[in-house]
């Protein structure tokens, strides 16, 4: 399998499960559901879209912690500089950034709104045609193999 099939691929199961959880978190906010539950699911949204971003552009993340995945994705993309400081706060909410002083904090009603408006941002930030050029030459190296 050729690197680019690889790559391709990645992005594709990324962007597809982080759209998947983002309208998912907007179902559990419009049906009421608790904050916590939206705000954990967006979350996953978000680093999936992330995630999707970073094979989009071959830089794989070495590790899916919010500051770890924007160091990747901003080799590559500018990415406005309040939205990268918010993303990267979410570790701290989370408490992933240090394994001895481990914990998981307890998100606020507007942290699952401000992570829902990230993920809306991330999406957006999303080049229409880099995408289109990387499923082309996904497709014609396919043709060439095949052929």
């Amino acid at each position: 399998m050729l690197a680019i099939e690889t790559d391709v691929d990645s992005f594709e199961e990324n962007y597809r499960d982080a759209a998947a959880y983002h309208r998912r978190a907007e179902q559990f906010q419009q049906i009421g559901q608790r904050y916590s539950l939206v705000f954990n699911v967006a979350c996953v949204a978000l680093e999936r879209y992330l995630v999707a971003m970073c094979y989009l552009y071959d830089a794989p993340p070495m590790n899916h912690n919010y500051i770890c995945l924007m160091n990747a994705v901003e080799t590559a993309v500018t990415i406005p500089a309040q939205l990268s400081k918010e993303i990267r706060s979410l570790d701290f909410i989370f408490g992933i950034c240090s394994l001895d002083d481990y914990f998981h904090g307890t998100p606020e009603p507007k942290d699952a709104h401000r992570v829902l408006r990230m993920c809306e941002e991330i999406r957006g930030l999303f080049d229409k045609s880099k995408i289109e050029e990387v499923r082309t030459a996904q497709s014609q190296t396919i043709k060439q193999q095949v052929g």
